[in-house]
């Protein structure tokens, strides 16, 4: 009989053993299994997704868009494009156009009133006539644009660059101006410089008007680079001949023109001390043009195309 309690007495030992355990279990489940507690962990989870999310949604996303060239210097103006030998004479109002032959970049810029006020360029590169189609004329084109104002007897349609320094004929490139100006005053003077110097860096050229009505220039700024030193060449739109003329500047005696070949004070018409005489110095001195090659200042100027007369 007291076999039998203890084998009962171990019997209830071992179920209420058991029943502790499943207790403890239940306990470990419920705890792992808290409805508040696994909401919160999920709470939590999700927003350390939102924040990441939030944070990749806040960052700028960057896109890679083409470069546009120049789009500070083009700021208030429309670009466009112009056919190189187009002879309208009709400019658009505050737009930029490249008037620079085949891969040259010239940039022509006008005002509000459609006037042509301001051409730049980098580099000022020439005419190559042997891989370029030029002209028997030394032109890219047959005729320049007609601007208004070119029909006049007394003005030509001058190039702001010309075709022998790469420029082309429209509108935005051609600007009425003097016949004499033109072909043998400053502004050819200039051309004959640069292609001496095989090309110009930093180019620009500062055109003005004496109203908001004409398209003919009243004077022209050009500056320039070569080799290293600046240039700035500033003159009116007028037929320098006549300027001289009526300033008592244009000699009339033989000695004073062509013919003398008696030397004489070249300090007094070098007037920037470098050796050499422009045309516009040998004139503001009482010279006549053209200079010929038997007179004493010809070997102090530029003979652009050797042919015995300089400012002919």
């Amino acid at each position: 009989m007291k076999k039998k309690m203890n084998y009962l007495f171990l019997l209830l030992t071992i179920i209420f053993m058991a029943g502790c355990t499943s207790l403890e279990d239940t306990s470990i489940i419920d705890q792992e299994t808290d409805p508040q507690k696994v909401t919160a962990i999920n709470k939590n989870k999700d927003n350390e997704k939102a924040e990441t999310n939030t944070t990749v949604a806040d960052q700028p996303v960057v896109e890679e868009t083409p470069t546009q060239p120049n789009i500070e210097l083009f700021s208030g103006y429309k670009l466009i494009q112009v056919d190189g030998g187009d002879l309208s004479g009709y400019r658009e109002p505050n737009v930029v156009v490249d008037i620079g032959y085949g891969d040259r970049e010239y940039w022509a810029f006008t005002n509000e009133y459609g006037q042509l006020v301001r051409v730049i360029a980098d580099e000022i590169i020439l005419q190559d006539d042997r891989n370029e189609p030029v002209l028997s004329s030394g032109r890219y084109y047959p005729d320049e644009a007609k601007v208004p104002g070119v029909e006049s007897d007394v003005l030509d349609e001058g190039h702001i660059i010309a075709d022998s320094l790469g420029g082309v004929s429209n509108a935005y490139n051609i600007a009425p101006q003097d016949i004499t100006l033109n072909r043998h005053g400053d502004q050819a003077y200039m051309e004959d410089v640069i292609r001496s110097a095989g090309g110009a860096t930093k180019f620009e050229a500062i055109i003005t008007y004496p109203n908001t009505e004409t398209q003919i220039p009243s004077s022209y700024q050009y500056t320039y680079t070569l080799m290293g030193n600046k240039i700035v060449d500033s003159f009116d739109n007028v037929n320098p001949d006549k300027v001289n003329a009526s300033l008592g500047l244009t000699g009339s005696e033989p000695s004073d023109s062509t013919s003398s070949n008696t030397n004489g004070d070249i300090s007094r018409v070098d007037t920037n001390g470098n050796g050499q005489v422009t045309i516009k110095e040998a004139k503001a001195a009482g010279f006549s043009m053209p200079i010929t090659s038997d007179h004493w200042l010809y070997p102090y100027m530029h003979d652009a195309d050797k042919d015995g007369l300089v400012g002919e």
